[in-house]
């Protein structure tokens, strides 16, 4: 329905093909609990940096996603050895999201579309065997 739901709760109908509702709140408490975790590691200073970069209307949409890559690959290396790298390097893209957009929010929607783009290309896979593992 290309609706944007905030409060957890899916808009519309499932679709052939889709996951079912239990697989996918079965992953959102994993990914919660991850991101519990890896909130306290992001400074201040990573999330205005890429309020800058976002703000920067010059930057092309490829420019800004490896921007965010960048910050989610450097918060990465401080991740602890007995969390799956690819599953917190996603929840290190949701919580940048969140926190650049509850910063500035009129950048939600072009920080949301990178980080779609940022997750399609670098952790497909891993959202895939999230979903191939929970049902």
């Amino acid at each position: 329905d290309g609706e944007l739901q905030t409060d957890g709760n899916r808009s519309g109908h499932l679709q052939n093909g889709e996951p079912d509702e239990e697989i996918v709140r079965t992953i959102a408490v994993q990914l919660a609990q991850i991101g519990d975790e890896l909130d306290k590691q992001i400074k201040a200073k990573v999330v205005n940096d890429l309020v800058q970069h976002f703000l920067n209307e010059n930057l092309s949409r490829e420019e800004i996603t490896r921007c965010l890559s960048q910050a989610v690959e450097g918060l990465a290396r401080a991740i602890p050895s007995d969390l799956e790298q690819e599953k917190a390097m996603l929840v290190l893209a949701m919580l940048l999201t969140k926190k650049v957009a509850n910063r500035v929010p009129s950048l939600l929607q072009r920080v949301f579309s990178t980080t779609v783009n940022y997750i399609s290309q670098h952790l497909h896979n891993c959202v895939v065997r999230m979903v191939s593992a929970s049902s």
